[in-house]
């Protein structure tokens, strides 16, 4: 019976690997609900705080801030949004895939690119690909802090200001529901014309003019401070939230195929040791009969 103590030892693995995978598909569904609360409490300000950017646009202040203004450099910027671990599907591979596939376009048309990461599964993926890594921010836990991003942020938002680059893109994967996670990379500056000609388009199409105190000047850098601040926390919620749905829903999977694998392992043991019974007893009635 050494073929069945064989079965029965992968069983026995197959069985224990099931035990985590179950008890990490509960523990992501617990982390899920949570980081899904955060995600939708986060929308409304950032989606305010980005009409009221665009709106802003459209003004013509006295006073036109660095970020709603167009560079003429061969120059790009990505801020990339992954997870610190792994075992979330295919979350990660898609967004990263996207990433590629937008600095390959740039770089085909002569762009030099500079990447900020958050995660670490980002990061080393724009290393191992040999993408310029500016600064990168990991190990951000089950709740994002603001503090902790906007250091890395910066060193793309200042480089913009000093005209050293022509856009800066967001990456990361947006939550729609619990099984489907959707990659996304967007433009964060300058100020996107898409977005303001949809917005323009569902106010009405009219003029925005503002009042400000005390100055125009201090009043928009105030604002498009908050804007991109609202903006990284939002994808960073945004990607938090896909990340536990995305695990959950792995884990489940890894958990169901472990129980039909163990299902299968069984019925190949019992008949393994049914085949040995019977040689047996063949064995034993073919002794008697010679006897």
């Amino acid at each position: 019976m050494a073929a069945g103590k064989e079965i029965r030892g992968k069983i026995k693995s197959v069985e224990n690997t099931k035990k985590i995978t179950k008890a990490m598909e509960m523990v992501a569904a617990s982390k899920m609900r949570k980081a899904q609360d955060r995600m939708r409490a986060a929308r409304p300000y950032s989606d305010k705080v980005r009409n009221i950017a665009a709106n802003l646009g459209k003004a013509n202040p006295e006073y036109t801030h660095a970020f709603m203004k167009h560079n003429d450099v061969k120059a790009a910027g990505f801020i990339v949004v992954s997870t610190d671990k792994g075992l979330c599907g295919g979350l990660n591979t898609n967004v990263l895939r996207a990433v590629t596939s937008k600095l390959r376009e740039l770089q085909g048309e002569g762009y030099d690119n500079q990447v900020v990461a958050i995660g670490n599964k980002g990061l080393g993926f724009m290393n191992r690909v040999g993408a310029k890594v500016v600064s990168h921010a990991t190990q951000l836990g089950d709740t994002p802090h603001l503090e902790k991003l906007i250091g890395p942020v910066k060193v793309l938002l200042d480089q913009y200001a000093e005209g050293k680059l022509s856009a800066v893109y967001l990456c990361y994967t947006r939550f729609i529901n619990t099984m489907k996670q959707e990659p996304v990379v967007e433009q964060l500056l300058p100020l996107s014309a898409e977005k303001m000609h949809a917005q323009a388009k569902a106010d009405g199409d009219h003029g925005w003019d503002y009042i400000y105190e005390p100055d125009a000047k201090t009043v928009i850098d105030d604002l498009l401070i908050r804007y991109v601040e609202a903006l990284v926390y939002q994808a960073v919620a945004e990607n938090m939230a896909s990340e536990q749905s995305a695990r959950m829903v792995a884990m489940k999977a890894a958990t169901d195929n472990a129980g039909n694998l163990i299902a299968e392992l069984k019925l190949v043991y019992n008949k393994t040791r049914q085949a040995a019974i019977t040689k047996e007893l063949s064995e034993i009635v073919s002794g008697a009969a010679a006897v």
